[in-house]
């Protein structure tokens, strides 16, 4: 791939996180800015589409550059839409893959998958742990919860694992302290990652001087924060499973990979492994690469298997929610992450270790001379 190609992979996301805030945004002069619609919606979906055609008029000199579509969280849902709606809209994008993280991909099998992973991880008791499976699993405590009519069963079932968990884990990552706020930020900065990061983002946009750069208007709303009540996602667009969608990609030939940072609780590893698993053996995909440890370095950076040499499954030891938050070091060895979380040259990236699937380095670095030789083994042999 020529140096072009990765500046436009970095280009379009850019621009396309740009077109996600405007194209979600309804402004009214009188009002405060409002969300009317979300990503994964089918409206959002088509503005992407027609996001990407104007880029592509507007620079057609990336016409015929690659095209990898990434994201984390929601993205397992738009994500793989936006790449069926290319493929079905026969526009001549040369879509090659998708990269999702952390991804909600299929209702119950993600959320029923995050008892587990609060047993696995001593959150919970036996006891509470066996109340899923026989009062009320969290895939039906999710939907009672978003309609906001909880039945006795799963009122009772969130009552005890809510105490037992408590309010100081960081279900995004449960392995991170607590944000004190009355104590001095510096200490609070362990092993590069900053839990207090929430509410400096908070601060900062809280500050006239910031809010007058943006040209936000908070007309009736005293303060700006991260997460608002009154934006919800579609319980029914949430219930959509992206499985066939993504069957029908891997199909037409688009590479697809998967990963999670294996301290979420959200999104817990566990269910999108078995997602992956199971739409590779639907697919009669064979294992290429067993599953096994693949390395940052000398250290070990988590565990991945590959199935047909087009889809990857890989988890990211230590890594949250949103991964690059605070595994920046392990997710940015893959050639597609160095582009999207660095500036630098090609060349520079090259000069790191790539211990992520063959297929990402074959084909993310065929014709460039940059990454001839350059990489390790994807993995280590026996």
């Amino acid at each position: 791939m020529q140096t072009q190609s990765w500046m436009m992979i970095l280009a379009a996301v850019c621009a396309a996180l740009v077109h996600f805030c405007s194209s979600a945004v309804e402004s009214h002069s009188a009002q405060a800015d409002q969300i009317s619609s979300l990503p994964g919606q089918p409206r959002v979906t088509r503005d992407n589409l027609v996001f990407l055609k104007n880029w592509f008029i507007k620079f057609p000199q990336y016409k015929n550059s690659e095209l990898f579509i990434a994201g984390e969280s929601y993205a397992g849902h738009f994500v793989p839409q936006l790449a069926q709606l290319i493929l079905e809209s026969r526009v001549k994008f040369n879509l090659k893959g998708i990269l999702m993280g952390n991804p909600l991909m299929d209702f119950d099998t993600n959320y029923n998958s995050v008892p587990h992973f609060y047993w696995s991880h001593g959150l919970i008791s036996d006891s509470t742990y066996n109340l899923f499976s026989s009062k009320c699993n969290y895939s039906r405590m999710n939907r009672e919860q978003t309609s906001g009519s909880l039945s006795p069963a799963c009122l009772a079932v969130r009552s005890q694992y809510s105490q037992e968990v408590g309010d100081s884990v960081d279900r995004f990552d449960v392995t991170l302290n607590s944000c004190l706020p009355s104590v001095d930020p510096q200490p609070q900065v362990t092993e590069n990652v900053d839990v207090c990061i929430g509410d400096e983002v908070n601060k900062y946009f809280n500050r006239e001087d910031v809010q007058k750069s943006l040209h936000a208007r908070l007309v009736g709303v005293a303060n700006w924060s991260m997460c608002s009540g009154a934006l919800r996602y579609n319980i029914k667009d949430k219930e959509i499973t992206m499985i066939p969608v993504m069957g029908s990609l891997v199909k037409s030939g688009i590479r697809t990979f998967v990963y999670s940072g294996d301290q979420d609780s959200v999104i817990p590893l566990f269910g999108t492994r078995t997602l992956v698993d199971g739409l590779a053996k639907e697919l009669r995909l064979n294992t290429t690469v067993p599953y096994r440890n693949w390395f940052e370095g000398e250290q070990v950076g988590g565990w991945t298997q590959v199935y047909g040499d087009i889809l990857s499954f890989a988890t990211v030891r230590g890594g949250s929610h949103t991964v690059p938050g605070t595994q920046p070091a392990r997710v940015s060895v893959g050639a597609h992450f160095r582009v999207v979380l660095r500036s630098a040259q090609v060349s520079e990236l090259a000069k790191e270790a790539s211990v992520w699937p063959r297929w990402l380095i074959s084909d993310w670095g065929q014709g460039n001379k940059h990454f001839d030789g350059t990489w390790r083994s994807t993995y280590k042999e026996e």
